[in-house]
């Protein structure tokens, strides 16, 4: 798709949101405007502070959870194809997201055009305005003079998705709750850092891994889509990432049955190194 037109979706869809309201793509008026007044003003900016104490109530909720028997898909499929299959296949059901976030940049590049990830959950969404609502998050990471970023996130609930990976406008709306966290900059720390820096890599992205899923846990979400997390221009390792999680999802007493399905979107060339990574790790 021309970049052109990747400009002109995000343009629309921040337009969209403010109004509350588009035609979709047959001719359909459709709101959203209950669904993103309420996605925006329920919308929580985690600290690093706070998880000491999300914590402890995670270690008292799992205590009367009963195991689930999860069930671990890999699909080379985009973010959005997955919201919309998980959403057809449990319509009853909320949907969390990770969203692999720009650490400086709401809805990192989505304004100019770029192809990633985030970009195409912003530009197809109603998620920008919760980002701005908690702007804090990229303010403190602009002033870090290291990549290795910081443990702010910022949960969306119940974000209204209104297009597909084509643009189109849809007649139903979907939704997903979309929890956005910088991983860390492998790249820039490892041209750029210090050997402490490098050195705290692995153990970063695993701490905060576990921030992540226990977000997803403390608000109830049992089908989550996750994917190959800072492994594109952060240049995090994917078998790395994948076995992260992996340790977690499966090993971690915390988190082991704790979800229903967990999906990994990974949107890669046949056989590309992303993709394999899940598959040998959780295939």
């Amino acid at each position: 798709m021309k970049k052109t037109s990747l400009i002109a979706f995000a343009e629309e869809s921040i337009k969209i949101s403010e109004k509350g309201s588009y035609v979709s793509a047959s001719g359909k008026q459709v709101s959203i405007a209950k669904e993103q007044r309420q996605s925006v003003e329920n919308s929580i900016l985690y600290t690093p502070e706070d998880f000491k104490g999300l914590f402890e109530k995670r270690d008292t909720l799992i205590q009367n959870k009963t195991p689930h028997d999860t069930v671990f898909e890999v699909k080379n499929e985009t973010v959005l194809e997955s919201i919309a299959r998980i959403s057809t296949e449990v319509p009853n059901e909320k949907i969390f997201v990770l969203n692999f976030a720009s650490a400086k940049n709401p809805g990192g590049g989505f304004l100019n055009g770029a192809k990633a990830q985030e970009e195409s959950i912003a530009r197809s969404s109603g998620l920008h305005p919760s980002l701005m609502k908690h702007f804090k998050m990229y303010e403190i990471n602009r002033k870090l003079t290291s990549c290795l970023y910081t443990d702010y996130m910022i949960y969306s609930p119940l974000v209204p998705v209104f297009r597909n990976d084509e643009g189109k406008l849809l007649d139903t709306p979907l939704q997903a709750s979309i929890l956005t966290s910088p991983a860390v900059n492998a790249g820039v720390v490892r041209r750029q850092g210090t050997q402490e820096e490098i050195d705290a890599i692995n153990d970063t992205m695993l701490a905060r891994t576990e921030k992540v899923l226990s977000v997803a846990l403390m608000h109830g979400y049992e089908y989550l889509i996750l994917g190959a997390w800072g492994c594109g221009v952060f240049q995090n390792i994917p078998m790395d990432v994948a076995n992260f999680f992996k340790l977690h999802l499966t090993e971690n007493s915390t988190f082991k049955g704790m979800f229903k399905k967990v999906a990994f979107a990974v949107y890669d060339m046949p056989y590309g190194n992303s993709i394999h990574a899940f598959q040998k790790v959780f295939g």
